[in-house]
C-alpha cells in the first residue's frame, strides 16, 4: 500500500513538505524531506557536535576576514586586544594584584593538600594564567590551582607513594597527571565531547564537593592542633581516630593561634558575604593573616619551637620539569587515572564558573574552546613543574566584585606572583602551618551547601539520593569511589527515565479545546469508546517491552473502571506520539506487536502526531500498511472525530465533536 493512500481521499503535501487540509478536516501526515543517508549522517553529527554552529561566523566572508577570524577563534585576545584602553587596564590592575593576595597564600595551601611542596602552588599560580589569558574566552575567570582537584589528587597519589619517602617519584606522578589532565581536557574540546562532563550533575558535584569538603577540613586539625604523626587516609573515621590518639601532640600555642586566625577568617568571609561591596575584607583576609602569623611565629621563635613553620622556600621561577615526566613503570596507571578523575574535575569546575559570571555579564563562553584553553594550559604547566588548575569560583568572584573586566587580571595576578618568586620568599620561611589549614577550611567550608541539600529533596528525590550518596561515599569509602557512587547513581537516574518512561491516559478540556492527562487536570474529561494513552519518552529496545506492558495495563484498568460504571465499552485506543522522539526497530515490532493483540480483542489501535524521523522509520519498515486508513493521524482531535464518525451508524449517542 502507498503511503499516499494512509488517509482520506483529497489530503495532500504541498512541496514544502506542509499538509493541507480535506473538506472532512482531516490532515495527511506527511514524511519529512527525502534525504540520503549521507545527508541525514552529517546532520545528526552536527547536532551532537556542533549544536552552537561554532563556524557561522565565517559564512560569506573574504580569505583575510576569515584568517582574523580564525585568529580570534583560536586565540581570543586578539579579538578584545584591539579594543582594550587605560580605563579596563586600570580596573584590571586593582583586581590582579586583589586576587593575587588571595592566590599567593591559597596557592600555598593547596599545594600543602595535595602533598606537594608549597612552592609548587606559587609555581601554578604564574604559569597557567599567563597561557589562559592568550587562550580563555571567559573574562572573568581567575585561574589557579583549587581545594577541589588538590584533594583528589593529593589523596590518590599518596595511596600508593609517599613525598616524604619518594618526593622525585611523587612529583613525576603529579606532573605526569597534569599533563595527562591536560591531554583529556583539550581532546575533550577539540573533538567536541563536553556533553560528557554532563554526567557529573549538579547534584552528583553538590554531595561531592560538601564531603570532599568534610574531609578536607579535618585533615587541617593536623595543622591547626600540631599534630606531626598524623594519618595519610582520607576517610573520616581513620582522621577522627588519628585526632584523639594523637592528643599528647596537641599543642597549646599552635590551637590558640590556629583558632584565632580561623574565626578571624570566617568572620571576615561572613561580612563579605553579607555585604558584597567589602568583598576587599575577606579577599585581603587570608594575606593579612600570613604576614600576621608569620610576624608573631617569628617573634615567639626563641620562646617555643612548638609552631612548626614552613621552612626554606627556593626563590625564582618555574624550572622546567620535562624531564620530570614519567611514561613508564608501575605507576603509569596511576598517573593515568589521577589526570583522568583531576582533569574531568577540573574542566567541570573551571566551565561552570566561567559560565556563571558569562551570564551575569551577558556574554557567551564556548565550553569547548575553554576545554581546549584548560587542556593547553594544564600541559604547558606540566612542563613548568605546575599541578593541575584551573578556574577559582572564588578568586574569580573576587575579580569580578573588583572590577576586573578582561583576562588582563590574570596577567596582572600573574606578574604579583612573579615579584613574590624572585624576592620575597625569605619572608615566608617563618609562615606556620596553621595558618594554611585555617586558610584552606575557610575556603572550603563554602563548598558546604545544606540549602541545596534541601532544595534537591524538595525537587527531586532521586537527584538528593545521588547527593546523599557520594557525600557519605567520600566520607566513608574514599574520594575516587564516591564520586564514582555518584556518577553510578547518576547514570542509573537516567537509565530508570529511558527503560521506565512517563505515560499518561489524556481528557479531553473542552476550554482549551485540548487532551491533558486526566490525573492532572480535574477539568478533562474522558471520551466514551477511547483511551488515550500518551507516551513521553522515545521508543526504544530498552524500554519497549514496558511500554507495550503498561499500555496493556493501562486498557485492563480503564475496562474494570468501565465495567463497575456500566460505561460504553472501550472500541479504540489512541497513542498520542507526540513526545515520542525517536524509535527504533525494537520500538516498531513491539507497536506492530501491540496492535496484533488489540486486534484480536476487537481494539483499534491508532498513532496520533509522529515525529518526521519516527514517521518515516515506520514507513520504510512497511508497518503503516497494518494500520490502514484510519490508523494515523495529524492530532489526536482529528482522530477522535473522524473514528466516531464513522460509529455513527452504530451508536444511538455521538460523542461531542472536537474538530477545532
Amino acid at each position: 500500500m502507498n503511503l499516499n493512500s494512509i488517509k482520506v481521499e483529497g489530503n495532500a503535501c504541498d512541496d514544502n513538505g506542509a499538509s493541507s487540509s480535506s473538506s472532512g478536516g482531516v490532515h495527511k501526515v506527511c514524511l519529512p524531506p527525502h534525504r540520503t543517508t549521507f545527508q541525514k549522517l552529517r546532520q545528526r553529527l552536527s547536532e551532537i557536535f556542533f549544536p552552537d554552529d561554532p563556524l557561522h561566523r565565517f559564512k560569506n566572508q573574504t580569505g583575510l576576514r576569515k584568517f582574523v577570524l580564525g585568529l580570534q577563534f583560536f586565540f581570543p585576545v586578539f579579538e578584545w586586544g584591539p579594543k582594550y584602553n587605560l580605563n579596563l587596564l586600570r580596573s584590571d590592575i586593582i583586581a590582579g594584584i586583589t586576587i593575587a593576595s588571595l592566590s599567593i597564600p591559597q596557592g600555598i595551601s593547596y599545594a600543602k593538600l595535595a602533598n606537594l611542596p608549597p612552592i609548587i602552588g606559587l609555581y601554578s599560580s604564574f604559569v597557567p594564567p599567563l597561557i589562559y589569558s592568550i587562550l580563555g574566552s571567559s573574562r572573568h575567570l581567575a585561574v589557579g590551582p583549587v581545594s577541589i582537584a588538590s584533594l583528589v589528587m593529593g589523596t590518590m597519589l599518596s595511596q600508593a607513594v609517599q613525598y616524604s619517602k619518594e618526593p622525585t617519584l611523587y612529583l613525576q606522578l603529579a606532573f605526569t597527571s597534569t599533563l595527562f589532565a591536560g591531554l583529556l581536557q583539550a581532546a575533550m574540546g577539540f573533538f567536541r565531547l563536553g556533553f560528557i562532563i554532563d554526567f557529573l550533575s549538579k547534584a552528583t558535584l553538590l554531595g561531592f564537593m560538601a564531603g570532599a569538603a568534610v574531609i578536607v577540613s579535618l585533615q587541617q586539625l593536623k595543622g591547626l592542633l600540631g599534630i606531626v604523626h598524623f594519618t595519610n587516609k582520607m576517610q573520616i573515621v581513620p582522621v577522627l581516630t588519628s585526632v584523639f590518639t594523637h592528643k599528647d601532640e596537641w599543642s597549646w600555642q599552635t590551637v590558640l593561634m590556629g583558632v584565632c586566625f580561623l574565626v578571624f577568617l570566617l568572620t571576615t568571609r561572613h561580612i563579605s558575604a553579607r555585604n558584597p561591596k567589602l568583598f576587599w575584607i575577606s579577599a585581603a583576609a587570608p594575606l593579612v593573616s600570613v604576614i600576621l602569623s608569620t610576624v608573631i611565629a617569628y617573634a615567639i621563635k626563641s620562646q617555643t619551637h612548638a609552631i612548626q613553620t614552613i621552612g626554606h622556600l627556593p626563590k625564582g621561577i618555574n624550572p622546567p620539569s620535562v624531564n620530570m615526566l614519567h611514561f613508564g613503570g608501575p605507576h603509569l596507571a596511576l598517573a593515568l587515572k589521577v589526570g583522568i578523575i583531576t582533569g574531568v574535575l577540573a574542566l567541570t569546575e573551571g566551565i561552570a564558573v566561567g559560565r556563571t559570571f558569562a551570564a551575569m555579564e551577558n556574554y557567551q563562553v564556548d565550553g569547548n574552546k575553554e576545554m581546549i584553553a584548560l587542556g593547553l594550559m594544564n600541559m604547558v604547566g606540566s612542563c613548568a613543574s605546575c599541578f593541575v588548575t584551573t578556574g577559582s569560583f572564588s578568586r574569580s568572584a573576587v575579580s569580578y566584585n573588583a572590577g576586573g573586566k578582561t583576562v588582563v587580571s590574570n596577567i596582572v595576578m600573574a606578574a604579583t606572583v612573579l615579584i613574590t618568586l624572585l624576592f620575597l620568599m625569605p619572608l615566608f620561611h617563618y609562615t606556620p602551618n596553621l595558618i594554611l589549614a585555617a586558610i584552606i577550611i575557610t575556603a572550603v567550608i563554602g563548598l558546604i551547601d545544606y540549602q541545596g541539600a534541601f532544595r534537591l529533596w524538595k525537587v527531586d528525590k532521586l537527584d538528593c539520593v545521588a547527593c546523599l550518596s557520594s557525600f557519605f561515599g567520600v566520607l566513608f569509602i574514599s574520594v575516587p569511589i564516591g564520586l564514582a557512587i555518584a556518577v553510578g547513581v547518576s547514570v542509573f537516574k537516567i537509565l530508570l527515565h529511558v527503560t521506565r518512561p512517563n505515560t499518561n491516559v489524556l481528557g479531553y478540556i473542552s476550554s482549551t479545546r485540548s487532551f491533558q492527562s486526566l490525573s492532572r487536570y480535574s477539568t478533562a474529561v474522558r471520551i466514551p469508546s477511547f483511551l488515550i494513552i500518551a507516551v513521553e519518552a522515545p521508543f526504544y529496545f530498552a524500554n519497549s517491552t514496558y511500554l507495550q506492558e503498561r499500555t496493556l495495563r493501562w486498557i485492563r484498568e480503564e475496562e474494570a473502571r468501565i465495567k463497575a460504571n456500566n460505561e460504553p465499552p472501550i472500541k479504540c485506543v489512541i497513542i498520542d506520539m507526540t513526545a515520542v522522539t525517536a524509535i527504533d526497530t525494537s520500538g516498531i515490532d513491539t507497536i506492530c506487536e501491540l496492535r496484533r493483540l488489540l486486534e484480536k480483542r476487537s481494539l483499534k489501535l491508532v498513532l496520533a502526531n509522529p515525529v518526521g524521523n519516527v514517521m518515516e522509520k515506520l514507513f520504510n519498515s512497511n508497518s503503516l500498511e497494518a494500520f490502514g486508513l484510519d490508523g494515523l493521524y495529524l492530532t489526536v482531535s482529528e482522530a477522535v472525530d473522524d473514528i466516531s464518525s464513522s460509529w455513527k451508524p452504530e451508536k444511538p449517542e455521538k460523542p461531542e465533536p472536537l474538530t477545532i
